[in-house]
């Protein structure tokens, strides 16, 4: 049997556009004379599309879609995703659902089962779970289809006592089709491999994986959809951060037409430890998902250019860096913001950083306006010393002329905060915690610094100086980040345990992390909870991201 994936990038809520690229790929398999193609999980409306699913007018939009998508699966079997409304059972009113069609009709409509309710995913809100199971045959085989299940580990939840693809085996399968949504972050990439592969191992029958790609505000698909023979070789391997329309042929012994990618021997590579956090990430596969998370904001927004702060320190040139690179040079545009106590080589730093990417640049020095802002607030402030008030003072007026700028010209603003600073509430709301949009909310400081030092593999782009010096916020004379942060060497891996491990305070003073810093550190996470909330959407990377996925009480106190 000749099998088509289609790793297709959708835009939630876009009907016609995500229809005319469904149908644009059928057409594509049928004239190479496929005979089954796969789209991925919710592929008709676009995934995840939240509360859109609760309007009628929104799954009537989805079901005008099928119904134009069906007149194409003529002799080709097609299968997409897409909510269905639960007419005849108790419980939610909708499934997510996936529609077999050929000949021109629904040949089966399959729901699912496994409803995530972790991290990211929220999907017992608006769906029922699946009541029965069947096989769908198709010239002369029988197709067990799931929707993401196959990536799951089923633990002891109450909710999951059953697994879709041990009822489905009791009609003896021939082949796995899985349509998935699974989210991209560095950890997953190799365990995704795993527990797939295990699936196979278990069932036997030979597996299709389709996976969308394509970033949706704050989460990124990377695609990488997956095909394995029957004894749980890796047959294909679709490229990450990019759509691919990809033809498979499928042998009636469960052997497939292509050389093997990986051996059914192949070890899952081993967990991220914290002595591991800097030196293993992919950093190359975490630049293109902050890539990729930029540009399709933008072009899913309809925003063309961008515009961001230039401080000549680390952060602000890793993210003028990426999107320049993802929006192109001649469209994000950096403001230099120096203030009294800006030293001059930050500015020449920013200078030539600007001139290495040739992006458009000015330098607007707020001294003027802190000293206003100080005037003004003298009759109130009087003699009381110099404190945090003036910091802000400095990092509130930068942020006001940068969303100035933005709404002057059209223009969305990049923010350039690192999960290190967010996680410790090292920023200050509605100064340069302002923004449309976090570049590198999720990627902690030394994460950071290796995407500057990947950024220039090739040859200097970030001057040397930049990521060299001491990091400093600027705002008083000689201030340091190590003035009010423990060194960041030990920092992001103490805030890795307790944000992405979810580990308590005791099992992070059990691993050997200084008792006082420890509980100094959370508490800073704990109290700053309420700035984040009130942050812009941060490009997910990590297995846990401030935002939809991290659900913390404001005003809770954990602390040992």
């Amino acid at each position: 049997m000749k099998i088509f994936i289609a790793q297709q990038n959708y835009h939630i809520g876009n009907f016609e556009y995500n229809t005319n690229k469904i149908i644009e790929a059928i057409e594509t398999a049928k004239a190479a004379g496929g005979e089954l193609i796969l789209f991925s999980e919710m592929s008709v409306c676009g995934y995840p599309a939240r509360d859109f699913v609760e309007f009628n007018d929104f799954i009537d939009q989805c079901n005008t879609a099928i119904e134009k998508i069906k007149a194409h699966a003529d002799t080709i079997g097609v299968l997409i995703g897409s909510p269905s409304r639960n007419t005849e059972h108790k419980g939610k009113s909708l499934f997510n659902a996936a529609y077999f069609l050929y000949e021109k009709e629904v040949k089966a409509e399959i729901h699912k089962t496994l409803l995530p309710t972790y991290d990211v995913f929220d999907e017992y809100r608006y769906f029922e779970p699946a009541f029965e199971w069947k096989v769908v045959p198709f010239k002369g085989k029988k197709l067990a289809v799931t929707i993401c299940e196959d990536i799951w580990n089923l633990g002891d939840n109450p909710l999951y006592r059953i697994c879709p693809m041990d009822e489905l085996m009791l009609q003896q399968p021939d082949i796995m089709l899985n349509l998935s949504a699974s989210p991209f972050d560095y950890t997953h990439d190799e365990d995704r491999k795993a527990v797939i592969k295990s699936n196979v191992l278990k069932y036997k029958i030979p597996l299709f994986y389709c996976n969308a790609v394509g970033s949706q505000t704050e989460i990124v698909f990377d695609g990488a959809s997956l095909v394995f023979d029957k004894d749980a070789n890796l047959c294909k391997a679709l490229p990450m951060f990019e759509e691919a329309l990809v033809e498979v042929d499928l042998n009636d012994n469960g052997t497939i037409n292509a050389p093997i990618v990986e051996p059914a021997s192949r070890v899952p590579d081993k967990e991220l430890t914290p002595e591991t956090l800097e030196e293993e990430l992919n950093i190359a596969q975490i630049y293109q998902a902050l890539l990729f998370g930029i540009r399709d904001y933008f072009q899913k927004m309809g925003f063309k250019k961008a515009i961001l702060g230039s401080s000549g320190g680390i952060d602000s040139a890793v993210t003028l860096a990426l999107a320049c690179d993802a929006l192109g040079a001649e469209n994000v545009r950096a403001i230099l913001m120096p203030s009294p106590y800006s030293t001059d080589h930050s500015v020449d730093d920013a200078v030539q950083l600007s001139r290495n990417l040739n992006n458009p640049y000015d330098i607007v020095r707020i001294s003027d306006v802190y000293d206003s802002f100080l005037k003004t607030l003298n009759p109130i402030f009087g003699d009381l010393p110099f404190s945090l008030a003036e910091e802000n003072i400095q990092s509130r007026s930068r942020g006001n002329l940068l969303m100035a700028i933005a709404n002057k010209f059209g223009y969305i603003l990049l923010n350039t905060s690192n999960k290190s600073e967010l996680s410790t509430g090292y920023g200050t709301l509605y100064g340069d915690m302002a923004g449309g949009l976090g570049v590198l909310g999720d990627c902690y400081k030394l994460q950071v610094y290796a995407l500057a030092r990947y950024i220039n593999r090739n040859g200097e782009i970030i001057p040397n100086n930049i990521i060299e010096k001491a990091p400093s916020a600027e705002l008083r004379p000689g201030q340091k980040d190590s003035d009010s942060l423990p060194d960041y060497s030990i920092l992001d891996k103490l805030l890795y345990q307790y944000i992405e491990k979810r580990r308590g305070p005791a099992e992070i003073k059990a691993q050997g992390f200084d008792a006082a810093l420890v509980d100094r550190t959370l508490k800073m996470v704990n109290n700053n909870e309420y700035k984040r909330n009130q942050f812009c959407p941060i490009i997910r990377v990590s297995p846990k991201a401030f935002g939809v996925g991290r659900r913390m009480p404001i005003v809770g106190k954990y602390l040992s």
